[in-house]
């Protein structure tokens, strides 16, 4: 049973709808617009919605978008023949009202469409039901009743020779293919089955066939020993070898134990202080204060744009027209066929550029369901138009719909005198630290106090990794420019204890003493470790951050796909609130690395509708940018 159908104009106008039950359909159609149609997501054409399961159908051609809701409890056959069926139905019923083109001639346009979408329906769930039973196959049926009877009888002595015969033949055939001529003493009695060959048989062999055998025997017993000889003569010839000298490096450091022994070196029982650090080079170049976009281009890419107009210049008058005039369409309307070797290198491209194999999948397949039936233009090729719509889905799907502004947030909960949380997590060795200590650096040149919240109590150094950040950002702020306050500070218990009592510590300590922003540094975890997931979706759950970040490396492809959807899958599944809280933003890390390959991007934003936060382009402090969208899809569809 149907709980709705609805046609609507890609403008928003309601053409004509079928309610099968009382509840209203304008949520579950208004979730499928905002979530699918804006977002570029139409490479599966289903979508769920709570209890609901939503099939749509787009024609390009007149703009419009046919939808259909039933409970996903459900299995409906019918429901993709139904729709269509109405498709063809109400496009050719209507083609002079549609084609128009005009939201006044839709507004007038009276679209009496019930009964011909009943009859539809009532033809779909009758050819459901009428389907033949399969039975069971007879024996008559069977291949081996069409044979005769004499056929399967095996006379005595018959047969076992045969199999004989033709094993000897394989047998034969396989060493004489490995072993050479010794094998082709073996294959000949298997000529003449069932006599033994030799003279004491009354056999006589021939002069050939006699010195081939005794050719055979001499390789047999000499040969493999003067081979056994010349190995153990090589194994046992001395192997004189010079010692290699250690290689002295210009810049390296000494392997002198007592050089690099720092265990010793106390004054006056306590330790000493840490050795003198260059300040400029930890912080790094550039303005801390505003994070810069994020470019993608190189100097490589001004070269190659340079050298590929040299060669067009020398292309005759004559071969240019032919090569602009190749592959153009005019004034048709594109079909499956047309995009589809497009398509097919268009995908392979993303893959190429570590986008992970099923978003690649789904984008192009979004594009084709986008772009089919679409009228082109007169000098328009196929290639350009797919290349130009999978840009603007690329585009649309970076920029999701919740944009996350860390400054105001900070600020609107300044004004209520509460700390703003951060949680930081993701797996091992992508950065979590060292990005956290980017971002502190960050909110102390926006005049934020932090305190930083050693809450990794698992790995060992995790505790000191964060107290050496403390100290470097204590020195680029001193509390001296900031009337003796403290503009940083290290919240820590050791380790060994439980990360969401501490993080529920610290988040009070902030709240007496006073700071802006609370940053939650995690253990590293891989997504399939179920305790490890408990444990974190009962820290977010008891301290309910205000922000939750997943940090994730760019050079993953299909890998943050699977990272992705399980941590989102296990904080839903460990947490025990009734709306479990999942990832809220995405920091990309090790960004520097990966040249032009920056797939990732696209595919931590597909998977999750979540937007990338920050960006990590370097080791020091100020390697910190925001997303640039358009760069990055430019340096995505760079051949």
């Amino acid at each position: 049973m149907l709980d709705f159908f609805t046609i609507f104009s890609k403008g928003g106008l309601v053409l004509w709808c079928f309610q099968g039950v009382s509840d209203s359909c304008t949520g579950p159609v208004n979730a499928l617009i905002r979530s699918v149609l804006l977002q570029e997501r139409g490479g599966n054409n289903s979508f769920t919605h709570e209890a609901l399961t939503l099939k749509y159908k787009l024609d390009n051609q007149f703009e419009l978008v046919f939808v259909v809701g039933f409970q996903k409890i459900l299995t409906l056959t019918y429901v993709d023949k139904l729709i269509d069926d109405v498709h063809r139905l109400f496009r050719d019923k209507y083609r002079t009202e549609i084609q128009q083109q005009s939201a006044l001639s839709l507004l007038n346009g009276t679209f009496d469409f019930q009964n011909d979408f009943l009859r539809l329906l009532r033809e779909a769930e009758e050819s459901s039901k009428v389907r033949a039973p399969t039975t069971m196959k007879k024996f008559e049926d069977s291949e081996k009743a069409k044979k005769p009877v004499r056929s399967m009888i095996e006379t005595r002595g018959e047969k076992p020779k045969e199999k004989a015969k033709n094993s000897k033949k394989h047998k034969g055939a396989k060493k004489e293919g490995s072993d050479g001529p010794l094998a082709t003493s073996k294959a000949v009695p298997a000529e003449k089955p069932g006599l033994p060959v030799g003279p004491e048989n009354g056999i006589e062999l021939s002069k050939e066939e006699l010195i081939r055998r005794k050719r055979e025997e001499f390789i047999q017993k000499h040969g493999r020993g003067m081979e056994k000889s010349s190995k153990s003569s090589k194994s046992d010839a001395p192997k004189e070898k010079g010692k290699k000298a250690p290689r002295v490096w210009a810049l390296g450091g000494s392997v002198n134990k007592e050089v690099l022994d720092y265990s010793a070196s106390t004054a006056n029982g306590a330790p000493e202080g840490a050795p003198p650090e260059d300040i400029n080079l930890i912080r790094g170049t550039g303005s801390g204060r505003q994070l810069q976009d994020l470019d993608c281009s190189s100097s490589d890419d001004e070269g190659a744009a340079q050298n590929s107009t040299k060669p067009s210049a020398t292309k005759g008058t004559l071969g240019g027209m032919f090569g602009m005039l190749k592959g153009l369409v005019g004034s048709k309307s594109l079909s499956r066929e047309d995009m589809e070797s497009v398509l097919d290198k268009m995908r392979d491209h993303l893959i190429a550029k570590n986008v992970a194999a099923d978003i690649a999948v789904q984008l192009c397949e979004s594009v084709a369901n986008k772009l089919e039936g679409k009228v082109m233009g007169t000098f328009s090729t196929v290639t350009s138009t797919v290349k130009l719509a999978l840009q603007e889905s690329l585009v649309q799907i970076l920029q999701p719909q919740r944009r996350v502004d860390m400054l105001r947030d900070i600020m609107d909960a300044q004004r209520h005198q509460r700390p703003y949380v951060v949680t930081f997590c993701g797996v091992n060795g992508v950065g979590k630290s060292t990005n956290l200590a980017k971002i502190s650096f960050w909110l102390l040149e926006n005049g934020f106090s932090v305190l930083i919240a050693a809450c990794d109590t698992f790995r060992a150094g995790a505790v000191e990794q964060l107290r050496t950040h403390t100290r470097r950002l204590r020195a680029l702020h001193p509390p001296e420019n900031h009337g003796g306050r403290a503009m940083v500070q290290l919240f820590e218990r050791g380790y060994g204890k439980d990360a969401a009592g501490i993080a529920m510590e610290a988040i009070a300590f902030a709240r007496n003493q006073g700071f802006d922003v609370v940053l939650v540094d995690t253990a590293g975890r891989m997504q399939d470790n179920a305790p490890l997931m408990t444990a974190l979706a009962k820290l977010i759950t008891v301290n309910t951050p205000d922000l939750v970040l997943f940090v994730g490396e760019a050079l993953v492809g299909n890998e943050a796909v699977d990272q992705l959807v399980k941590f989102n899958r296990a904080l839903a599944d460990h947490s025990m609130a009734q709306t479990p809280r999942l990832i809220d933003g995405i920091v990309l890390t090790k960004f520097d690395t990966i040249d032009d390959k920056v797939g990732a991007a696209i595919s931590m934003t597909y998977i999750t509708s979540k937007p990338i936060v920050f960006v990590g382009t370097g080791q020091t402090y100020c390697d910190l940018r925001s997303l640039n969208a358009k760069a990055v899809v430019a340096a995505l569809m760079k051949a």
